[in-house]
């Protein structure tokens, strides 16, 4: 029996708030919610970003006012918009009008210059026209004979100033003991953590029903970690006249978001995979699991991808190859003197490069017997994934052949699942969308082919890069998330920061939505077109879809036995859920705790036990080729 790989968690961090119980998504589509659904986002977002501290079933302001949670949403509703999704840079990360810079200077003399310097300061070895004459034990004089050459500390302006960046005033070092930990590397423990939580099944509860090996981690950032904690501080330090720390080099690896997941928040022994492939890294992990799991290979697996690229580098080296949208050329897109910082990122209308963003994105993903086993929500199914390269290139930013593989199989996967009908009205596509002249024209012609080869009249197209901008590595995770939501409230958000279609592109068969779109859906296909020739799609069936799927592989009575545990683990996530919004985000971090004593694991031909895990591993190997030997 193929197992079906069914999402039974999810959680994150990203510019739209937190990701668990459809709270990133809502507030991507926050004005077409009811108000009922609007209150506990605004409310969650007000707690993260600390205008509001939970007491005792009220709320203290900073002013010292206690408000009901009603008067939370009315008071701060607007304060929660404007400082979530992509907007200017704030100075909580950085100062975009005074980013610390060198300038050489070259100071041309006839004469010698002479100064006072601290010993311990000279350089050595002098350079050759420097003589010194000491003055005492800590102090020289140096006399230079013809010119100098210096480096003066001042300060530049960013050309590009717009991100989507984590709600402000919310950071995720301050939820747990994060000395020294890269902002990367932070978001993976407060996204995985999320994740776990979400479940509403206790972690050591799960590893119980499998054996250890049957467990995986699959998760890694694109960049790795560049901020002063990572590789950023590492290759700065002797620049900065410092050392590199004895933690910089470690944790700047791009596999960093899985291990520090296993060794801080899962305490796996199970399968581990830090899988790069530019914006398409969540998807590609993400395949892993799927086919391990459909394999029978692995039975639980948590993947994500964590990534905090908004870094005054990284921005910098991205407009220098022109794929930023600057705020010069976003003004004149506008006709206006300033920038909309707001309206950054624009699939699919005339735009003028991406956003950069940061994110943390995780899911858990269980085969459907083990599911049921334990009565787990189940928010959706990833049966398929699909990778492919582009073949020879002339360029390796330009897009190519593999995207037009990729996602016509991932729609031929789900439409032999799910038959034409829920194809052709009830699929809509969370399209790569960087916001790039180039993206807009080929990625339409992609999806409007598929569209034509499937009979699909009018394919509903968005992008969740419009509000969150593009975190590289974990872009399809934040796609995966929006799309849960949209199973759950039927509202496919609108690229809302786009005015109109840009005349180039192709659409005969699209319906590239600008603004929310009200429908039911079954389908949603992830596409991913990351830089290199990285082509990633996924297909994504509904829930109710799988429950259907799930009613004709077991009995009635096995459905309701089902049915009856999930009520509990309901309970369970609701009462996280409801933390949660309070700002208490229990995040999981076991620094020192329940390593295990090799001295205590114990080995037969059967199998290995170690004390910390229920079941053993099982050594008792089939021999794959006994046709051959």
């Amino acid at each position: 029996m193929t197992g079906l790989p069914v999402i039974v968690g999810f959680g994150g961090f990203n510019a739209s708030g937190r990701s668990s119980f459809h709270h990133g998504y809502r507030r991507t589509v926050l004005d077409s919610l009811e108000i009922d659904k609007q209150d506990p986002t605004v409310l969650g977002l007000a707690c993260m970003m600390k205008l509001v501290e939970h007491q005792d079933g009220a709320y203290l302001d900073q002013s010292g006012e206690l408000l009901s949670a009603a008067q939370v949403c009315a008071k701060y509703r607007s304060t929660v918009k404007e400082n979530t999704l992509i907007r200017r840079i704030h100075s909580g990360l950085f100062d975009v009008t005074k980013v610390p810079a060198n300038r050489n200077v070259g100071l041309n003399s006839d004469n010698t210059t002479e100064f006072t310097v601290a010993r311990r300061d000279l350089p050595n070895p002098l350079p050759a026209n420097w003589q010194t004459e000491v003055i005492d034990d800590k102090v020289v004089k140096v006399i230079i004979n013809g010119d100098l050459s210096i480096k003066m500390e001042t300060f530049r302006e960013l050309e590009v100033q717009a991100a989507g960046m984590l709600p402000t005033g919310f950071e995720p070092g301050d939820h747990y003991n994060s000395r020294f930990h890269p902002r990367g590397l932070q978001m993976a423990i407060a996204g995985a953590s999320d994740a776990l939580n979400s479940v509403g099944i206790d972690w050591q509860s799960i590893l119980s029903h499998v054996d250890p090996d049957e467990v995986a981690v699959f998760a890694a950032s694109g960049l790795g970690q560049l901020d002063e904690y990572g590789l950023g501080g590492y290759l700065q330090a002797r620049l900065k006249s410092s050392r590199p720390s004895t933690k910089q080099m470690a944790l700047s690896f791009t596999s960093m978001p899985a291990d520090f997941v296993n060794a801080y928040v899962c305490g796996s022994v199970g399968s581990i995979g830090g899988v790069t492939g530019a914006c398409a890294t969540f998807l590609y992990n993400l395949r892993i699991a799927v086919n391990e799991i459909t394999a029978g290979r692995l039975r639980v697996a948590v993947v994500g991808s964590s990534e905090a690229p908004v870094t005054p580098e990284v921005i910098e080296a991205f407009a220098a190859m022109n794929a930023l949208g600057t705020d010069e050329r976003i003004a004149r897109l506008d006709k206006t003197e300033l920038a909309d910082h707001r309206r950054a990122s624009r699939p699919f209308g005339d735009n003028c490069g991406f956003t950069i963003g940061e994110s943390s994105q995780y899911f858990v993903i269980m085969d459907d017997q083990l599911a049921l086993q334990l009565g787990a929500e189940i928010y959706g199914a990833v049966p398929s994934v699909y990778v492919n390269a582009d073949g020879y290139k002339k360029s390796i930013s330009a897009p190519g052949a593999g995207n037009y593989i990729t996602l016509a199989k991932a729609v031929a996967s789900a439409q032999a699942i799910v038959g034409d009908e829920s194809i052709q009205q009830r699929s809509f596509v969370q399209a790569h969308g960087s916001s790039t002249p180039q993206n807009r024209v080929t990625e339409s012609m992609i999806f409007d082919k598929v569209a034509k080869a499937f009979d699909i009249p009018a394919w509903p197209v968005t992008a969740v890069k419009a509000f969150v901008g593009h975190p590289l590595a974990p872009a399809s995770g934040d796609q995966l998330a929006n799309s849960l939501g949209v199973f759950i409230d039927g509202i496919i958000p609108g690229i809302k920061t786009t005015e109109k279609v840009a005349d180039d592109v192709v659409d005969e068969n699209l319906n590239i939505l600008l603004q929310d779109h009200t429908a039911p859906m079954d389908v949603a296909f992830l596409n991913s077109k990351g830089f290199g020739g990285n082509n990633a799609s996924a297909a994504v069936l509904a829930p109710h879809i799988v429950e259907a799927m799930l009613a004709k592989r077991y009995s009635a009575a096995e459905i309701d036995s089902y049915q009856k545990k999930r009520e509990l683990v309901r309970a369970t996530a609701a009462a996280y859920e409801q933390d949660a919004l309070n700002g208490n985000y229990h995040f999981i971090y076991h620094f020192g705790e329940g390593i295990i004593a090799e001295d205590e694991i114990d080995i037969d031909r059967k199998g290995l036990t170690m004390s910390e895990f229920k079941n053993s591993v099982n050594l008792k190997i089939e021999n794959p080729y006994p046709d051959m030997t």
